[in-house]
């Protein structure tokens, strides 16, 4: 299991534009430097569209 700072993950999110797939959150992630944990995690989720930040968070917590 991954575990995640929910700050480190919020300001991770701030700022990606919705919907987003899980290879566009990863290259955002990677492009803003963001905490390697944090990054890892998205790595982690499942192949799909995300909607909001919420859904991002109920992915990180399903995986």
């Amino acid at each position: 299991m991954i575990r995640v700072n929910y700050v480190q993950l919020q300001k991770s999110l701030n700022e990606v534009q919705y919907p987003v797939s899980k290879k566009d959150l990863i290259f955002y992630a990677e492009e803003k430097g963001v905490d390697e944990g944090v990054l890892r995690a998205f790595r982690n989720l499942p192949n799909q569209q995300y909607q909001t930040p919420v859904d991002v968070s109920q992915a990180m917590g399903k995986a």
